[in-house]
């Protein structure tokens, strides 16, 4: 019988998958840390997480193999880390090792010193190198001390310059102008692949902030080739294997240039904001496309991610049975079993050939062509092909539901529910789906609820318990979520929370000399180096978005000082956002915000809801929303009342209000002739 190790007392899936290894692991903390100091021995800190495919390759390879893990435990202090729980470990030792002239990724495996300074490291090593390098590592430690602990100080000396000095970024004055904003958008569209969308050559992720940009850049300037793009590249990746054509649901990326093959892994913060940017960009272009991929997007964060509790789990492993996809694959025979006389118009649909599409036979369903188009080919009606392609489905999952499932990270962490919140406040806008309602409100009251200790927030939850706590990430993409909960239902409880939060915030993680948010809290766990994060990734910087949340809020709440802190964060990285906006996309957005004045427009009145209804199927992304149906504390709506008995609308900009309305029509002239 298999003896366990220290990770069995631990709630990530990950950390749990190693519990039975007869390497010695330890999670990352104070014991491990000591042990290492008190026996004068290297660390090994190996990092990955649950839907990691390679993370589960290295370990079927080496480490549940008993003569490499004694290699491991004679020489060196075992760590394993869920990089997802622990960013901010992650973060400082991917740094290393990009530092170190190496192509980072997962699973990353680093060499400490007893000090947890870092002088080599790498990711995926097939077994006989690795014990190589083990062995080598070792023997080097023992013999050659004195030179491995000046290289980790070197290495360790970098980790500790500011994200600003790396990047050469002194500029500090608030110039947002449309000829550097034109600029701007120029550099991001020398990147953009024009045939099947997305942006330069595989792999492709989808980066939902590059396109969310280019959605205000055309509401700005009505420049038709970002919006071609936008549509171009959400239509293609709704077509390709990407997603998941039978239950709905986005894997995290396309190893190819076309999106059809998938790396299957399902993540948490892909499908939330993939389903805030469709529905923005339903609103923008009412393609029906758009709105069926946010309702089965949703549906299947509903159906295989949320938890009784209201929580949603992180993510589904592209593995199952040991075979990367093979859940979602489908061979032609076994094809013609499900759907019999049906298939070969299903197999004309979804592009299934007799030797398969992918490799070893199989074929991720995919389409090439609009509804429209092949019910037209077909010589089918519309209605009657989308009666069909919905049985289709349905069958398609029946089997599914039998087969064996890929495995699930159920932990939850806080910032990507946030993402997913937000996804459903923002479809509910666009769309008044009340389902969508409903579990926003059951999310934030879980969120809140579980995940919070008077103003502080914790990062992860599983089985009742909090471990870990809460990053700028957190505490970022909570509040803006919140702000886009209360847009959709103007109770005020959201908007209060948002501040409390964004004060906790920037009590706890502003740094003053560089006007800039650290990414933990100063009483957590103090670190080899205390990071910033700036650059805008498959999830957007902790510091754009809480830049951003800066922004509204200092309309919400009339506060001057917010607006000039959302400012000077932009202003810090403006020069980097210019020139390279493909990994700045959040900060573009929020560049977009200060070309402009920002709405604020207050209802006032028994109607509000219904009138908020209709403004939300708009699309005004330059502006905030506040309502009250009797009477409100909040800056933009005191001293607001309903002129003549009836519902008003009041449009205001940079402190000066127009006329009040009473239509929607009205109101959006109004918006409209400022250019929002």
């Amino acid at each position: 019988m298999k003896k366990a190790n220290r990770l069995l007392q631990e709630t990530s899936p990950y950390l749990l998958q190693h519990a039975y290894n007869p390497v010695d692991w330890h999670p990352w903390g104070e014991e491990a840390l000591t042990k290492a100091r008190t026996e004068n021995k290297p660390i090994l800190v190996s990092i990955g997480y649950a839907a990691c495919h390679w993370c589960h390759v290295m370990e079927h390879q080496s480490f549940e193999h008993e003569s490499i893990a004694q290699v491991m435990n004679d020489n060196f202090v075992c760590i394993k880390v869920d990089r997802e729980e622990r960013p901010d470990v992650d973060q400082i030792y991917m740094d290393a090792i990009h530092a170190m002239g190496i192509q980072g990724g997962w699973p990353l495996n680093v060499f400490l010193n007893p000090e947890a300074k870092p002088f080599y490291g790498g990711t995926y090593f097939a077994p006989q190198q690795w014990v190589k390098i083990l062995q080598n590592i070792a023997e080097a430690y023992r013999n050659h001390r004195d030179e491995l602990d000046n290289s980790a100080e070197q290495f360790t000396e970098h980790l500790n310059l500011s994200e600003l000095h790396k990047y050469g970024l002194q500029q500090s004055e608030s110039d947002f102008n449309e000829a550097d904003f034109q600029q701007l958008f120029n550099s991001l569209s020398a990147r953009f692949d024009k045939v099947r969308g997305g942006m330069g050559q595989a792999p492709k992720f989808p980066m939902p902030v590059n396109y969310a940009f280019l959605l205000r850049y055309y509401h700005l300037t009505g420049e038709q080739t970002a919006l071609d793009q936008v549509v171009l590249t959400l239509q293609e990746m709704a077509y390709g294997g990407i997603y998941d054509q039978a239950g709905g649901g986005f894997a995290r990326y396309s190893v190819d240039a076309d999106w059809l093959v998938p790396h299957f892994e399902k993540m948490l913060y892909d499908n939330g904001q993939l389903v805030s940017l469709y529905a923005e960009a339903f609103a923008v272009t009412q393609n029906p496309l758009f709105k069926e991929v946010v309702y089965e997007t949703v549906a299947f964060a509903q159906r295989e991610l949320m938890s009784a509790e209201g929580g949603f789990y992180s993510s589904l492993d592209a593995d199952s049975e040991g075979e990367e996809g093979k859940f979602y694959v489908f061979k032609k025979e076994a094809l013609q079993e499900i759907l019999g006389s049906e298939e070969p118009l299903f197999s004309e649909y979804y592009n299934i050939t007799e030797e398969g599409n992918w490799e070893h036979g199989v074929n991720i369903l995919h389409r090439k062509t609009s509804d429209e188009a092949f019910a037209r080919d077909h010589k089918l009606e519309v209605n009657e092909l989308k009666r069909k392609v919905a049985a289709w489905k349905s069958k398609i999952m029946a089997v599914r539901e039998k087969r064996v499932r890929p495995g699930l990270d159920d932990k939850i962490l806080l910032s990507w529910n946030a993402l997913m919140l937000k996804g459903l406040a923002d479809a509910y806008k666009v769309f008044g789906e009340p389902d969508f309602l409903t579990l926003a409100r059951q999310n934030a009251q879980f969120l809140l609820q579980h995940l919070r200790l008077d103003n502080a927030l914790f990062h992860n939850y599983k089985n009742g318990r909090t471990t870990i706590n809460g990053f700028l990430e957190d505490y970022a993409l909570l509040i803006q979520a919140l702000l886009a909960l209360y847009q959709i239902t103007f109770e005020e409880n959201w908007l209060t929370e948002a501040k409390k939060l964004t004060d906790y915030t920037i009590r706890n993680f502003y740094d003053e000399t560089e006007e800039l948010f650290f990414f933990t809290d100063q009483t957590s766990e103090k670190l080899i180096a205390r990071k910033k994060e700036i650059m805008d990734n498959v999830v957007p910087a902790s510091n754009s978005v809480m830049a951003t949340n800066l922004h509204f809020l200092s309309l919400f709440f009339d506060q001057e000082q917010y607006f000039q802190l959302s400012d000077a964060m932009l202003a810090k990285v403006k020069p980097l956002v210019v020139k390279e906006p493909s990994f700045l996309g959040n900060w573009a957005s929020l560049y977009f915000l200060k070309i402009k004045p920002t709405a604020e427009i207050a209802l006032v009145g028994s109607e509000a809801e219904s009138i908020r209804q209709v403004l939300g199927r708009q699309f005004l992304p330059n502006a905030v929303l506040v309502g009250t149906t009797t009477d409100s504390n909040l800056p933009l709506l005191q001293d607001r009342e309903p002129v003549n008995g009836q519902t008003t609308i009041f449009v205001c900009y940079n402190k000066a209000c127009q006329l009040p309305v009473h239509t929607v029509a009205e109101a959006m002239e109004q918006i409209n002739q400022i250019g929002n």
